[in-house]
């Protein structure tokens, strides 16, 4: 097989994909978990319920999948704010908000049924190590810069800080995840600059 033609069809297949994850975000966020099928997905994705078998063999790994994907491009984003050219506090304190925008849209797609069939196993390489480390390395930088306190571990502050910024679940707006970035940054803030 030509090497163009080999091309030609990945790039296909990934938009098929795609198509498919996007398809089942939507319908998943409009309709919910227990209204979700394979032939409203492939309806939805503007393909054939044959084709949409080639590709994912039930509902539960279509929404896997979109799972997978949205926790990789939000560690994306995550990892991207860390390693921006700011400040050590000023990179933690925009992690921190846009964390806490993740959590506000989790509750919007997230029903306790999708986060049941999603999170029963843990996998080897979970992405809230990941999370948790990104926390961790900003926390040590901004230590090490006298922002944050000194006189707790920063794998307990990371913690401190991934726990309390889930209550952006229950966060309504823009403002409100403001106030609660702001407490936690309190927690997390040097007793110098208490003032």
């Amino acid at each position: 097989m030509p090497q163009l033609w080999a091309e030609t069809i990945a790039a296909h297949q990934a938009e098929v994909r795609e198509a498919i994850l996007d398809a089942a975000g939507e319908l998943l966020q409009r309709r919910g978990l227990l209204s979700l099928s394979m032939s409203e997905i492939a309806a939805a994705a503007d393909i054939g319920r044959a084709t949409l078998y080639k590709y994912f063999p039930d509902v539960e790994h279509v929404l896997a999948a979109w799972h997978d994907r949205e926790v990789a491009a939000h560690l994306a984003e995550l990892a991207a704010l860390a390693e921006a050219p700011d400040d050590s506090g000023k990179r933690l304190r925009a992690v921190c908000l846009a964390y806490g925008r993740i959590c506000q849209q989790r509750r919007q797609h997230g029903d306790a049924a999708l986060r049941a069939a999603l999170h029963g196993q843990r996998p080897a390489d979970d992405p809230s190590d990941q999370l948790v480390a990104i926390f961790i390395g900003l926390i040590t930088e901004a230590t090490a810069a006298g922002v944050v306190r000194g006189d707790v571990p920063p794998a307990e502050l990371a913690a401190y800080c991934l726990s309390a910024l889930e209550a952006a679940r229950a966060a309504a707006g823009q403002a409100a995840l403001g106030r609660l970035v702001d407490i936690v940054w309190a927690g997390l803030a040097s007793m110098i600059n208490y003032g």
